[in-house]
């Protein structure tokens, strides 16, 4: 079994997708620090301007880990301003219509906290694609160690999976001696990005998801899956 781990992140880019889509079993990895300023809490539409930041206003305290970070109750438009994103850079788009019904029924709940926010949007990208990858919480597996690799050992065994697919850099910084030792196959997982047309110019890899799943609709999934030899 595959096993793949990663931050819940907020409305994903295709090689997040891709990741879960090779992996038999996907663990959201919400006991670590919230990082402000990367993917966890924004992410990018391609716009007539270029690259368009959408970003969920978040209150966190120093360390704290994602599972505890809340959403600002101040800033309550938030998901009002990202519909509106969406239909401004996305609203002519071949496959708009179903990709904001979809999104909207994310965006008009009431969201307390980000974690979940997250995985919901990364639920409604996996139905559009048609993944159907089980999902679990780190947080609601056994207390794993705090060393990085001790702790996505740990969270592998209580997901039953003998190899773990790892992120691109991944060998840049795992110990692989601990992994050898685990007995848990390490794998790379290597991205290659499809090209496909896209409004506003020349094309523009490493947008949310929601640029191929609105200009590309039902032939999403197998063009992900063509671009990287599947």
């Amino acid at each position: 079994m595959i096993a793949s781990i990663h931050q819940p992140q907020y409305l994903p880019w295709l090689g997040y997708l891709d990741k879960i889509d090779q992996a038999d079993v996907f663990i959201l990895l919400d006991t670590v620090q919230f990082k402000k300023g990367e993917w966890q809490n924004r992410n990018r539409f391609k716009t007539a301007q270029g690259p368009s930041w959408i970003t969920v206003p978040v209150v966190h305290d120093f360390g704290q880990s994602l599972s505890e970070v809340a959403i600002d109750p101040r800033q309550g438009s938030w998901s009002r301003k990202h519909q509106q994103a969406l239909r401004t850079h996305y609203g002519s788009t071949p496959h708009f219509a179903g990709v904001a019904e979809r999104l909207d029924q994310v965006w008009d709940q009431s969201w307390e906290r980000l974690a979940p926010l997250n995985r919901a949007t990364v639920e409604a990208f996996m139905e559009i694609l048609g993944i159907d990858t089980p999902l679990l919480w780190a947080s609601n597996l056994e207390p794993a160690p705090d060393h990085p690799d001790e702790r996505l050992i740990s969270l592998c065994r209580q997901a039953g999976a003998d190899i773990y697919l790892a992120g691109s850099a991944g060998p840049e910084y795992m110990e692989m001696e601990l992994w050898r030792d685990s007995g848990i196959e390490v794998t790379i997982h290597e991205f290659t990005h499809p090209v496909y047309t896209q409004p506003f110019g020349e094309f523009m890899p490493a947008m949310s998801a929601v640029d191929l799943l609105c200009n590309c609709g039902p032939d999403s999934l197998a063009l992900m899956r063509s671009a990287n030899g599947r």
